[in-house]
């Protein structure tokens, strides 16, 4: 028996945000989840204190957004049961009460909301509003009225917050060239009375530290998860300037790259106590911080990952946690008992028999997790996966994609190659000025590990990856002679002509991982896969979206036509109606089966049930 793709499609991504209200009768949790087999749409669900679930966002909407091109926190629930939310298809923000029709509470036209906050005690929901290339914090009356901006500041904006008295506002922004988690600052300045925001000061973070998230613990000082230790840990800050404390001074992350304005790693107790989400990226934990005592307890059970989303009401957090043989889920956790809900819908799953399990190792340095192939004695084909970002990383937890491969007899190596996060800011910064050099070596090294350690077939070793993932995986094949071929999804392959032509949120993310242009041209010169193509080391399957606005379809289109030139073998798939990731039950079963004979090609492994796949040049 093997994991089918329509299975991995069924179970595809998994809660996004999530919130816990507290009410008479207990605590509600609401959260969105992927909708493959609707299109794709991402939708808002509400679990009642008694146990029932229901969707709380009617057919045909979709609670997502275009902020930063990746999106941002797109919700929030009404007090009394309602719901605010961003639409994917127009980009505005809607009302939702009851059983009636969506209403908009935004003007037409070509603004995009995220990082939804709703201040207590005001009709209003804030967001961060996009607009062009141009940001700000903006109040929207939830009748519908007259948009305030309460503040323009910084080039990119997040988490606005109110003060429990509300005198205050505090938001973290930053500017280019940096990223979010290079340098941010966390700013606070008092809201005057008209609603907008006075003189703001820096409290927390600068050009070469980096906030996450902040919240206030009282008029006075804010909880601010910052790295000026080289690790993310929770710190006490004071408005008024006063030296504040690290409340969990240890070599473990409570933060994570802000890729998506409105990712929470703590939440405030009634109590006081602070729900955190920690660790590092070989295993996510779920804690209770005491900040007056600094105990932290930890709360998150067998979970070996808990997700950049976390919510506390009445006791009980939400969160959503995953171990290597469950999915990503939403629980209710007790917070004196640890006691373990899961409130989410099950999810349908293969045989336990059929999931591999995985082992967190360290080759030379390199950070990487083993999924060993089903049924194969002695060295067998294998696969290196490479995760996007490239700052972020792949955890260890159920993945059915990684599952679907090794039930067919396909070795995975998951690697978390220097540039990742996880594990610290001096293990992130391995990639400064380095991107398509050690993210490169890194995986080489972990493919020749695996020869030595007599787990892969030195001939049978293949890449993928998607995005920086994906960039990773044509660099290997044309600055490395380990990879018998790769499979890169939605990838970038001229790294100079992508830095012109993409969005404005990673327009100079490259200045950090190549260097700045045009002093270091000749850097981008020698790294692009599009200009080294003749050397690559085997055949390459590339797979990409017709809407992908981050990665344009013509970085696959320049690469396949250069291998074209140079006699490689190549196959370009493209997907209408996909952007940058696949969303779709069609596409998703597509791309895996695609993938799958593209590696019985080259491993010269009989893939049964799949379609062929024809490479051009064998065709």
């Amino acid at each position: 028996m093997s994991i089918r793709p329509i299975d991995v499609a069924r179970t595809d991504g998994g809660p996004q945000w999530v919130e816990a209200v507290g009410t008479p009768a207990g605590v509600e949790v609401w959260w969105d989840e992927p909708r493959p087999h609707e299109g794709g749409r991402r939708c808002v669900v509400r679990r009642l204190p008694d146990g029932s679930r229901a969707d709380a966002l009617p057919p045909g909407w979709n609670a997502r957004n275009r902020v930063v091109e990746y999106g941002g926190r797109s919700w929030r629930p009404l007090p009394g049961g309602g719901l605010v939310f961003t639409n994917w298809a127009d980009q505005r923000l809607y009302r939702l009460e009851d059983d009636a029709e969506p209403v908009p509470i935004t003007p037409e036209g070509p603004s995009r909301y995220a990082d939804l906050y709703l201040p207590p005690g005001r009709d209003e929901v804030w967001a961060v509003r996009e607009t062009g290339e141009v940001r700000d914090l903006v109040a929207v009356p939830l009748d519908g009225g007259p948009v305030r901006v309460i503040v323009r500041a910084q080039h990119f904006l997040m988490n606005p917050r109110i003060s429990p008295g509300g005198r205050y506002i505090a938001w973290i922004g930053w500017d280019h060239p940096n990223m979010p988690w290079d340098g941010t600052e966390l700013r606070v300045a008092p809201l005057r009375d008209d609603g907008t925001a006075g003189e703001h000061r820096v409290v927390a973070g600068g050009p070469q530290e980096s906030v996450a998230q902040a919240e206030w613990r009282d008029d006075a000082s804010l909880y601010a998860v910052t790295d000026p230790t080289g690790w993310w840990n929770v710190h006490l800050v004071h408005v008024d300037g006063t030296p504040g404390t690290n409340l969990t001074p240890v070599e473990l992350e409570f933060g994570g790259a802000a890729w998506k304005p409105g990712m929470t790693y703590l939440a405030i107790a009634d109590d006081g106590r602070l729900v955190v989400v920690y660790g590092t990226a070989d295993r996510r934990r779920l804690g209770v911080l005491d900040p007056g005592t600094g105990e932290l307890r930890e709360i998150g059970g067998a979970a070996t990952h808990w997700a950049s989303t976390v919510s506390v009401a009445a006791g009980r957090a939400a969160a959503v946690g995953a171990t290597p043989y469950t999915p990503l889920e939403v629980t209710l956790v007790d917070l004196e008992s640890g006691a373990h809900e899961i409130v989410s819908a099950p999810k349908p799953l293969p045989d336990r028999d059929l999931l591999p399990t995985p082992e967190a190792v360290t080759i030379e340095g390199v950070h990487a997790h083993l999924y060993p192939p089903a049924d194969v004695r002695g060295p067998g084909p294998y696969v290196v996966f490479v995760h996007g970002g490239p700052t972020g990383h792949l955890p260890i937890m159920l993945d059915l994609e990684i599952a679907y491969f090794t039930s067919r007899g396909l070795g995975v190596a998951v690697v978390n190659y220097g540039g990742s996060t996880g594990y610290g800011r001096a293990y992130r910064e391995r990639l400064r000025h380095q991107w398509g050099v050690v993210d490169v070596q890194d995986c080489a090294k972990v493919a020749r590990g695996l020869v030595e350690l007599g787990r892969a077939d030195a001939a049978k070793i293949a890449i993928r990856g998607g995005s920086a993932g994906g960039w990773t995986t044509v660099a290997a094949l044309v600055h490395s002679d380990v990879f018998a071929g790769g499979v890169a999804h939605y990838a970038i392959t001229d790294p100079e002509s992508w830095a012109a032509e993409t969005h404005d949120f990673e327009s100079r993310y490259l200045d950090g991982l190549v260097g700045p242009l045009p002093e270091t041209r000749q850097r981008y010169a020698e790294r692009s896969p599009l200009l080294n193509a003749a050397r690559a080391s085997g055949p390459c399957l590339m797979l990409h979206g017709l809407e992908d606005a981050i990665v344009d379809v013509s970085q696959a289109e320049r690469f396949t036509a250069e291998l074209d030139k140079h006699g490689k073998e190549w196959a370009l798939l493209t997907y209408p109606g996909e952007q940058h990731g696949w969303r779709r039950e069609e596409t998703i079963v597509a791309v895996l089966e695609a993938e799958l004979a593209f590696y019985g090609l080259i491993f010269d492994i009989d893939m049964p049930g799949v379609p062929p796949l024809k490479l051009k040049e064998r065709a």
